[in-house]
């Protein structure tokens, strides 16, 4: 097909966000240097550049910070809810004022489109933060007794993947019950929790309410172990999911865990194919498909499965793939090398296992880290790439005849996060909903998140729930 019109470039201004040469830890309302002076760089993904050097947080520095964050608890936990919502609004609103500069710092550090950063992480960061300050004065409301009191020290480990919605996702809510904060960012992005330390330093937030402690896993290990923390929350994959519960078994930590998932989107036979098909590009390629709710697993009726094919490989031709901070761009950098070759291997495995491969048609650049969306056809249940999470722009596809056996193939995994349905059937959308052993099942539509709705898996895909009036309860005694 020849294309009439090429798309202009579109680049967002860098000039935006200021990144220092170099950022410490922050502890006790303080940027400090790691006790050891170990370092590490960060890295831009769509380029190979160093953004900047970032300290490394060991033993010492966790226990400094948890030392922080218990001086700060009890003065935090004494104020009326009323005044914590305060800072919490504060907070949102800093966000939004700074929330160019921010999805720009976290399109250069993470690697994804602009488009997404701006649209869709940011307004959701901001969200979250509103919605849990509404909260902070109506925790006898909540459901959880008519007095309920905060747990103490929250440690909490996020991903890459979603670098500040989850940071938010984890610190609205442990704020708002009167909870104090040490948090480990991942390695490959720790920069935008850095400046949202600086914006907690902007709101005025108290010393030691919230302390930031990038560096490796050694760093979120002696986090989870540390004998006061209260709190555990983690999300990452699932092995070290299950580190983190053999950790904490046997004391009285809480824990939540959200963990991987091989999410199943089913498109019935009468579901308006066009509209579908933007759902499952939407499930699957949002953020390079490294998304623990990803839509991977496609059960399309066998009876539409061709016309389904044909428009969803035509949609994929006209996914752009490039520059992150162009705003045209739909397909951005893998985050880090490390997933790029585990992407790689797993869809070497799947052509190896006997699946049909298909990969969109677009070059890739010549430096960073990237994988042109693909998707595999001749899937069976015993394929890897049906089995396993690949956390990348990968789709397998199956298909089906009934609605039982769609069920029956969409819980046929280990894991339980997330997955979808499209019908015009509301009858069926509710009968094959609440047979489907998934965290949230979205209907005629796909990775459509809302502070007020919580959010968690089912089996290996962890336990707790994340957003919502449920979200408050893994924060209170």
């Amino acid at each position: 097909m020849t294309k009439l019109f090429e798309y202009a470039p579109a680049p967002e201004s860098r000039s935006v966000v200021d990144i220092a040469p170099s950022y410490g830890l922050f502890i006790d309302g303080e940027f400090t240097e790691a006790a050891d002076g170990r370092v590490f760089k960060s890295v831009a993904p769509a380029t190979e550049e160093v953004l900047s050097e970032v300290a490394r947080a060991g033993e010492a520095d966790v226990d400094r910070a948890v030392a922080a964050a218990r001086r700060a608890f009890g003065p935090w936990s004494a104020l009326p809810g009323a005044e914590r919502g305060k800072y919490l609004f504060r907070i949102a609103r800093i966000i939004q004022e700074r929330s160019r500069e921010l999805a720009v710092l976290e399109t250069l550090d993470n690697g994804k489109p602009i488009r997404e950063t701006r649209d869709a992480d940011l307004p959701l960061v901001a969200a979250h933060f509103f919605y849990y300050a509404g909260w902070a004065d109506k925790l006898g409301y909540a459901g959880f007794g008519a007095d309920p009191k905060p747990l103490g020290v929250a440690g909490q480990v996020i991903p890459w993947n979603f670098p500040l919605l989850m940071l938010a996702w984890k610190i609205a809510p442990a704020l708002a019950c009167g909870n104090t904060v040490v948090l480990k960012p991942a390695e490959t992005t720790p920069l935008s929790a850095l400046f949202f330390a600086d914006i907690c330093r902007q709101a005025g937030l108290p010393a030691g309410v919230v302390n930031i402690l990038p560096g490796y896993g050694d760093a979120g290990a002696a986090l989870v172990a540390h004998p006061d923390v209260d709190k555990v929350a983690f999300t990452g994959s699932t092995a070290v999911g299950k580190e983190i519960a053999r950790a904490v078994a046997g004391t009285d930590k809480r824990l939540t865990l959200e963990l991987g998932g091989k999410g199943a989107n089913i498109v019935f036979d009468d579901a308006p194919v066009d509209q579908a098909v933007e759902g499952i590009v939407g499930g699957i390629f949002f953020n390079q498909g490294q998304v623990c709710c990803a839509g991977s697993r496609l059960l399309v009726q066998e009876s539409v499965a061709d016309e389904v094919l044909e428009s969803l490989k035509r949609r994929l031709g006209t996914l752009r793939l490039g520059d992150p901070l162009d705003k045209n761009t739909d397909i951005g950098a893998v985050n880090s090398p490390e997933q790029l070759a585990r992407i790689t291997e797993l869809a070497e495995a799947g052509e190896a296992e006997g699946a049909e491969r298909w990969t969109a048609p677009c070059e890739l650049p010549t430096s960073g880290y990237w994988f042109a969306p693909t998707l595999f056809t001749g899937v069976t249940q015993a394929h890897r790439v049906a089995r396993e999470e690949i956390f990348g722009p990968v789709l397998s596809v199956l298909t089906f005849r009934t609605p039982a056996e769609a069920v029956a193939k969409a819980n046929n995994t280990p894991y339980g996060l997330s997955a979808g349905v499209w019908t015009e059937k509301g009858s069926r959308i509710l009968a094959v909903a609440d047979r489907l052993r998934a965290g949230v099942v979205w209907a005629n539509t796909f990775n459509k998140f809302d502070p007020a709705s919580p959010f968690g898996g089912y089996k290996e895909s962890g336990f707790g729930r994340e957003g919502g009036r449920h979200g408050l309860e893994a924060y209170l005694r």
